[in-house]
């Protein structure tokens, strides 16, 4: 399929363009590229509302960089700077809030954390609480591994037991299929 003429007509290139002289290969990197500027565009984009936004360029560089460290309860897998949910929005603003009312940036995180827990950390803290949190993924690959081992251990004791004997209806049995020409 000749892709020329569309990006000719979305105004990618244009009609003396020497790129429409180039070969397939030249506008497939051109595609490649415009492609990946678009997603990198994309990327920029914050759920941060320009209304939620403080007039303090300093305290709303704080805003975000504490932002940057709360999970998204909703998401799960989003900053709440990241997140559209109407939750991560609710929790942008009480932080923004509470860094208007003067806190530092420990005593808003412990004020988040106290009403939502410490699962809105993206990186909560070594204690009781997230021990299954923390030592999980090494109970899992432990028990993996062991799992693995005791397998490879059975079938290398099941490879090297001597096979058992043949009974005589076995060896009459084979006599009779091998005509005969069955070794002793």
């Amino acid at each position: 399929m000749n892709r020329l003429p569309l990006l000719a007509r979305w105004g990618l290139i244009a009609a003396g363009s020497p790129l429409r002289h180039a070969g397939p290969r030249a506008r497939g990197v051109h595609c490649l590229v415009l492609a990946l500027g678009t997603l990198l565009l994309a990327s920029q984009a914050r759920a941060v509302l320009p209304d939620e936004q403080l007039a303090d360029p300093a305290l709303e560089a704080r805003a975000r960089a504490i932002g940057g460290e709360l999970r998204c309860v909703v998401c799960q897998n989003q900053t709440i700077d990241d997140s559209d949910a109407e939750l991560a929005r609710d929790l942008r603003i009480i932080l923004r809030e509470r860094l208007t009312a003067g806190d530092s940036d420990k005593q808003a995180i412990a004020f988040i954390v106290a009403r939502y827990g410490s699962f809105v950390l993206l990186k909560p803290p070594f204690d009781a609480q997230t021990l299954l949190l923390w030592l999980g993924p090494l109970l899992v690959l432990g028990a993996g591994g062991t799992g693995v081992t005791l397998y490879l251990r059975r079938r290398m004791d099941a490879a090297g037991a001597a096979p058992a004997a043949l009974t005589d209806a076995e060896r009459a049995k084979l006599d009779e299929l091998l005509g005969g020409d069955a070794p002793p």
